[in-house]
Order: C-alpha cells, then sequence, then structure tokens
C-alpha cells in the first residue's frame, strides 16, 4: 500500500467503526471529566487542613486510578487497532478490559526500555565527547531508536509477545523492511492531521470552551483509531 492508500484506509476505519468510536469517545470525555475534577480536588486538598483535606486527597487518589485506568483501556485498545490493521481487517476489536489494559502496560514497558537506553548511552558518551559532537550523536541515537519503538509497538500487536517487541535488533531491521521512506512520509502527514484539527478545535474553544472540551475528547479517540490503524497497515508490509 502506498501512503495515500495508507491515509485514506486510516482516516475513514473510525467512521466504520461508529459503535466503537462512540464509546470510547464517552469515556474519553469521562476521563476528561475526571482529570479535570482530580486536580480540582487535589488543589482544595493542599490549601485545606484537617479532615476537609483528607476527604478531598482521598478522592483525588480515587479520581486518579479512575483515570488512569480508563487511559489504559483506550491505548490497549489502540495496539488491538494496530493488530487488525496488520491483518488488513476491516472491523474494530471486541472490549476485553483485562487483555486491553495488560497491552497498555505491556506498550509502557516497550517504551521504557527503548528510551533508557539511549540515554543511557548519551550519558555515558557524555563523559568523553564535546557537546556538539554528543548532540550529533544523540539525535541520530534518539531517532532510530523512536523509530525502533514505533515498529516495537507493531511486533508487540501482531504477536502479543514482550519478548518479541523488546527484541531492539529486530525492530530495527523492521525499519529497513517497513522503508524508512515510507515511515517518516506517514508519520508527517499523521502529524499534520493532528496538527490541523488542534488548530480548529482550540478556534472553537475560544467561541465555546464547552464544546471545545467535547470535541477534544471526541478527536482524541478518533485519533487513537485513525493513528493506530495507520501503523498497523504500514508494518503489514514488514
Amino acid at each position: 500500500m502506498g501512503v495515500g492508500d495508507i491515509i485514506g484506509d486510516a482516516l475513514a476505519y473510525p467512521f466504520s467503526n461508529i459503535k466503537a468510536l462512540v464509546l470510547y469517545a464517552v469515556l474519553s470525555i469521562i476521563a476528561g471529566l475526571i482529570g479535570g475534577a482530580t486536580l480540582v480536588s487535589t488543589a482544595v486538598s493542599v490549601s485545606s487542613k484537617g479532615l476537609a483535606g483528607f476527604t478531598f486527597s482521598a478522592l483525588a487518589i480515587i479520581g486518579l486510578i479512575v483515570l488512569i485506568l480508563v487511559l489504559f483501556l483506550i491505548e490497549g485498545y489502540g495496539l488491538d487497532i494496530v493488530k487488525f490493521g496488520i491483518e488488513r481487517r476491516s472491523d474494530s476489536p471486541g472490549i476485553d478490559l483485562g487483555r486491553q489494559i495488560g497491552n497498555a502496560i505491556k506498550l509502557i514497558i516497550v517504551s521504557i526500555v527503548y528510551y533508557i537506553i539511549p540515554a543511557i548511552i548519551i550519558l555515558i558518551l557524555g563523559l568523553f565527547l564535546k557537546n556538539w559532537i554528543l548532540l550529533i550523536i544523540s539525535i541520530i541515537l534518539v531517532i532510530i531508536f523512536a523509530l525502533a519503538n514505533f515498529m516495537a509497538k507493531c511486533r508487540l500487536a501482531k504477536t502479543d509477545s514482550l519478548g518479541e517487541a523488546l527484541a531492539i535488533g529486530e525492530a530495527i531491521g523492521d525499519i529497513s523492511r517497513v522503508g524508512l521512506g515510507k515511515i517518516i512520509a506517514t508519520v508527517i502527514v499523521i502529524v499534520l492531521v493532528l496538527l490541523i484539527a488542534a488548530f480548529i478545535i482550540g478556534l472553537i474553544s475560544k467561541l465555546n470552551n464547552t464544546i471545545g472540551s467535547v470535541l477534544l475528547g471526541i478527536f482524541a479517540v478518533y485519533f487513537v483509531f485513525f493513528y493506530n490503524r495507520a501503523i498497523g497497515l504500514l508494518y503489514s508490509e514488514a
């Protein structure tokens, strides 16, 4: 598939799975409301003393837990969308709370590994290299491992194996198998879609903050569907 075909399919995919889109949009809006309420209750807790402060702190903790679970569920669902994209299926994944929260935890582990390795390498090189040389090497390392992490997410979706996702050499090899140019072109288009949507929602928020917040929650889920579908289709040719 060409980049145009991938993006076209990914843009349309959320609308062909409208029930899942609406469900997760509602969850996203709820997560946003809970996040806002948590911030308010935390602020009150900080400024309060005694029993009242303790009550608000407890509510903030509960709100934070619920918020994290919702975000984990959405992120884990996104990984299942990647898998469906790799398999080029047009339907949407079913809801599996345990599996999808587990997916999100695995994704966090993968991201930590892929970003801590270049950080350690850069820290060690910083003891020996001049600033400008270190800067160039750091940029190269970050780009390589960011793309490898991109591939690792697809490997995790395809195999459901944390070991396969953490096979760093294989993940880096997938970059050339998919095509560096195609990956970069797809990422650029994805970022452009995000920036355009953010600009439009920002304008609407200035007119009506409530409508803007609702649209932001809906678009956040739409973007999860779109982005993960796109990278799944991209990796399907690896």
